[in-house]
């Protein structure tokens, strides 16, 4: 079973940027990918931001995320980063980060194949 832990929410003015963490932790080996998610208020469905190739370091970008948004990892801390510049009302939004156990396919952002799920950090910009 892999655990994910995420932190690094707040409020913050429209320009600008926070930094996301997600802890991983236990079965890290089976992890195929791990992707950045988001629920903003009201909406029922979590919508896709970035997503990694645990093995090669591949990246997919949601058109949104594109230019403002980058992930990273440090192997050290077992931890992925998602660094949010230029952020803008529109990102407020629960982000969580999740792992796709399963490689059922490369990069994927459909969060329905991701079986393990952080419990969310509050992201809130104002404008």
């Amino acid at each position: 079973q892999v655990r994910l832990v995420e932190s690094g929410g707040g409020l913050v003015q429209s320009g600008g940027s926070l930094r996301l963490s997600c802890v991983v932790s236990g079965r890290r080996r089976s992890i195929y990918a791990l992707g950045w998610f988001r629920q903003a208020p009201g909406r029922q469905e979590r919508e896709f931001v970035v997503v990694m190739s645990w093995g090669d370091g591949d990246t997919l970008y949601a058109d949104s995320a594109k230019g403002r948004f980058t992930i990273s990892r440090d192997n050290a801390k077992n931890t992925v980063y998602l660094q949010m510049d230029s952020l803008k009302p529109e990102d407020t939004a629960v982000y969580y980060c999740a792992a796709d156990t399963t490689g059922s396919y490369y990069l994927d952002s459909s969060a329905r194949l991701y079986g393990s799920w952080g419990q969310g950090t509050q992201v809130t910009v104002s404008s």
